[in-house]
């Protein structure tokens, strides 16, 4: 029972103790405040001494503590302990605060080092605040009286202790629980003392002393207490700005050094010099900015700023730099405007010549400096501000590096140097959305090139996302994101939106920032389903069918989207420049297309693509090109044409024959040929057939009096269709059609031939003509022609000096005709045909010779008469000829008109004589 009692006894010191403690501990406060410390004899004097003559600081004061110093030098002689007592006072509270009878708060000395401070003691001022940072806390502390401690060292340090929480206050109070920080003092004697101070404790009970040591002497201040958040002391305000409005106020801004966790209020100081009028003023405004309105041409203004807290205590910030303003003697508001095309925009103007304002009914106003603006679009708002308002604008045309419209204020008589500037922005940015195939992103692209002429601007994609398609007039909402785009190779900017909601409409615009101001583009709505680019179709085949012969094309259509879909199909010859054609397919569930091409044997390369079948999106990318295989589709149209030799004696019954062919081309035997089979046909021994594989050419005994002969072209679809036959036939080899056949070289390329036929009853098919070299054992050449052509050029290389057989051939359906046969030209008819190929020469050069052999008679002609006539003198004017009528005279030694003229030329040497 005892123990408890002990124990509650113990409890109520402690917490009697913790009370005394806050009660003694001195508040901070956000101004100065004085720390004195003196003998306990001279406390009621001092006290009243430096309360009536703190705030007196001047030389005369200082003199009357000198002359009481060096008065108590000798004083006390033999003292060896005076008690001083140190207390906090302050202008707005004249009591000393301390404790009187506490060790705490009095300072024991020698009387041998404490005689100059036995009578009137030692005075500080300090001041305490939280640094901007946020991160210091700083007490600075200077003598009150300058000098008192010239011939002494000084030293001063700070003890200090922040308790997170009031049970703390007991073991924080303890002298071991303070930390000490040691104060930087200047040869000023003024010091600055640093505390750290963690932003978490902004808030807590900062506890502290002072203990200040000076000639032997140490002082120890009362207990400090003193929250950090109520005594911060901003930055000053930096980034001050002035400009003119719209309006012409002059506008003044600046904003805050640091951050700090409440608003600021700010005081403003200015001063106006012009030459009508002088003004100070100081105002408190709680914005970063302030309106100093009835601005005048050429005033100057210096502004300074300083901050402090706007709620609860805090400590003025020191003043910003000064910054100087002036204004100029012409005066635009706004003196720059930012606008779009069809906008209308104003400017006013206030125009000061010669120390004296222009009135605004004698103002006009000009377009740089070329186009005076109608008076129709002038507005006089006072005696002294002139309007200009400028309606549907176009957009400005840069000029070399002028990028603006520059706009002047001027008198009747003259215009100032300075000009307001006007930029009109064609703000038309066409944006232009794309959903991917797999309908999981939508990109977004613009043209970057917008607005190149405006220096210093800002492109911004900005969009709203409504929650189901888009609205019928597209409109910049008040709630808007940005978008970050990428500038690409290309010259457009590129922004992704991923993921994406297909039905939801995206309403955006382009913002264009600059320090005039900004400006939006036309706003788009866009619904990604509507701006799908499939994916090109998968599984894409092309082949030429067999036995139809068509292009056959097919294809798998892709998953996404699952809108009904439109192809196109292009195709062409394969190479390096493919000439495309393009089909349509426009039913929505095929999945293939036939199509007819010119020419079944070549390889074909083939692309697909899709689009929906509504319009709506983009076409796909073509798919990858896959080639057609060249291969046979049908049989051969057509056998070879062929043609025969025959070796042998004509008397006998056997020769043996050669028959010749050329190759199929791939048109006719769609598309190769494997083989080629010879059938034979006679009376006797029936029909038989020849295998030769690919030779053109096969050899056979004609022992028959008539032997018919097809050659059959054989690809992997079957034999040609329609063949060509040749009877060889003995009676018919003497039937003799041919009357004449004449040769007629036109040059060394091209030989004519012409013939004759007589009269038959046999039925011609058609001619065969052969030729060769008899020089060369070259082998024969033959062409198969027409039966009703009666002359043909052949086309070769021949030699004049060789000598050439040619052969024409009748050919019957009962068999090979006898032949004419020449071996020379025809030389007559060479002439002619020379003489004909010569007219087509001789002529042309006739005519263009004609027509400048007479052009240059006219020209002659021309220069005759100047030369004879006009460079001869008036013979009225010569001496000679006074009186004489021309008309009637006559010259009898000049017989004739024609002997005349000749001598005409004499006429000046007349003169002369």
């Amino acid at each position: 029972m005892t123990c408890q009692k002990i124990c509650v006894v113990l409890l109520h010191w402690e917490f009697l103790y913790v009370i005394t403690a806050f009660n003694l501990a001195y508040p901070i406060t956000p101004w100065r405040f004085k720390l004195s410390c003196m003998p306990a004899n001279a406390t009621e004097i001092l006290s009243a001494g430096i309360s009536k003559n703190a705030s007196r600081l001047d030389g005369h004061y200082e003199a009357v503590v000198e002359a009481k110093f060096n008065s108590s030098s000798a004083y006390l002689p033999n003292l060896s302990q005076t008690n001083f007592h140190c207390c906090f006072w302050s202008e707005q509270e004249k009591n000393c605060s301390g404790p009187e009878d506490s060790t705490d708060g009095s300072t024991f000395v020698s009387a041998v080092n404490s005689l100059v401070f036995q009578h009137l003691g030692a005075n500080w001022n300090i001041q305490c605040w939280m640094k901007g940072d946020l991160k210091l806390f700083i007490c600075y502390m200077e003598p009150l009286f300058k000098n008192s401690f010239k011939n002494y060292d000084l030293k001063v340090h700070l003890f200090y202790v922040l308790p997170e929480v009031t049970e703390d206050l007991p073991l924080a109070l303890q002298k071991g629980s303070f930390q000490i920080v040691q104060c930087i003092c200047s040869v000023h004697e003024c010091c600055e003392c640093h505390v750290p101070v963690p932003l978490a404790k902004l808030n807590y009970t900062l506890l502290m002393y002072l203990k200040i040591t000076s000639a032997g002497v140490t002082f120890q201040s009362p207990l400090m207490s003193v929250q950090p958040i109520n005594v911060v002391k901003p930055d000053p305000p930096v980034g001050l700005h002035m400009e003119i409005t719209d309006n012409g106020d002059l506008k003044v801004s600046w904003y805050s050094s640091t951050s700090v966790p409440f608003p600021l209020q700010y005081q403003v100081k200015y001063t106006e010099n012009s030459t009508t009028v002088m003004r100070e003023a100081d105002e408190i405004v709680s914005a970063t900015s302030l309106l100093v309105e009835s601005v005048l041409p050429g005033s100057s203004y210096e502004i300074q700023v300083r901050g402090k807290r706007l709620d609860g205590p805090g400590i003025w910030s020191d003043w910003s730099t000064p910054r100087v303003f002036i204004t100029q003697d012409v005066i635009y508001f706004p003196p720059k405007i930012l606008t779009s095309v069809g906008s209308n925009v104003s400017f006013h103007c206030i125009y000061k010549n010669e120390n004296k304002i222009i009135s605004a009914k004698k103002i006009v106003w000009w377009m740089n400096l070329a186009e005076k603006i109608p008076q129709s679009q002038y507005h006089v708002v006072s005696d002294h501000v002139s309007k200009v308002t400028f309606p549907n604008l176009k957009a400005t045309k840069p000029r070399g590096k002028f990028t603006y419209d520059a706009v002047y204020c001027c008198n009747e008589h003259e215009c100032h140097h300075r000009y307001a500037e006007l930029y009109v922005i064609d703000v038309n940015i066409n944006i232009s959305c794309e959903t991917d195939g797999y309908l999981t992103k939508m990109t977004c692209r613009w043209p970057a090139n917008t607005v190149q002429s405006l220096v210093g601007s800002t492109l911004h994609l900005r969009y709203h996302r409504s929650s189901l398609y888009c609205s019928d007039i597209p409109s910049i909402h008040p709630i808007s994101e940005p978008k970050d785009c990428h500038l690409q190779r290309d010259g457009f900017y590129e922004c992704i939106f991923q993921p994406i909601f297909l039905l939801s409409g995206y309403t955006m615009w382009i913002r264009i920032n600059h320090s005039l101001g900004s400006l939006d583009s036309t706003p788009t709505c866009v619904l990604p389903d509507s701006v799908v680019k499939p994916l090109p179709p998968s599984s894409v085949k092309a082949e030429i069918t067999v036995n139809i012969g068509l292009l056959k094309v097919s294809w798998e259509k892709p998953v996404f989207p699952e809108n009904n879909l439109q192809f196109q199909i292009r195709y062409g010859l394969s190479g390096k420049e493919i000439q495309w054609k393009v089909h349509e397919v426009n039913d929505a569930k095929s999945k293939s297309a036939s199509l007819p091409v010119p020419d079944l044997c070549v390889v074909y390369a083939v692309q697909v693509r899709c689009k929906r079948l509504d319009g709506l999106g983009y076409w796909s990318n073509w798919s990858s090109p896959v080639y057609t295989v060249v291969m046979d589709v049908k049989v051969p149209i057509k056998g070879p044409e062929f043609w025969r030799t025959i070796n042998g004696d004509i008397t006998k019954k056997e020769r043996n024959v050669t028959l010749l062919w050329k190759p199929l081309m791939k048109n006719d035997s769609l598309c190769s040929v494997r083989r080629y089979v010879v059938k034979h046909h006679t009376s006797h021994n029936g029909t038989w057939s020849e295998d030769v594989g690919n030779h053109t050419k096969s050899t056979f005994l004609w022992t028959e009096q008539a032997h018919t002969v097809t050659v059959l072209a054989i690809n992997s679809i079957g034999a040609s269709f329609e063949n060509f036959n040749l009877t060889f036939s003995w009676p018919m080899s003497k039937v003799n059609l041919m009357q004449s056949l004449s040769a007629y070289p036109l040059n060394s390329s091209c030989v004519i031939l012409s013939w004759m036929l007589s009269p038959s009853d046999y039925h011609l098919m058609y001619f065969i003509i052969e030729w060769k070299n008899l020089n060369e054992d070259d082998e024969i050449k033959w062409l198969r022609i027409p039966s009703n052509v009666k002359k043909y050029y052949i086309h070769d290389h021949f030699i004049p000096i060789e000598k050439y057989q040619f052969s024409l051939y009748p050919v019957f359906m009962e068999g090979v005709g006898k032949p004419k046969i020449t071996t020379s030209f025809t030389q007559d008819d060479i002439e002619k045909h020379q003489n004909d190929a010569d007219l087509y020469v001789i002529v042309p050069i006739i005519i263009s010779s004609s027509v400048l052999l007479l052009g240059t008679l006219l020209i002659s002609h021309q220069r005759m008469k100047k030369l004879f006539w006009e460079d001869v003198p008036n013979p009225k004017n010569c001496s000679w000829a006074q009186g004489l009528n021309f008309q009637k005279v006559a010259f009898p030694i000049f017989l004739t008109q024609n002997i005349l003229k000749p001598l005409s030329i004499f006429l000046p040497s007349i003169q002369n004589q």
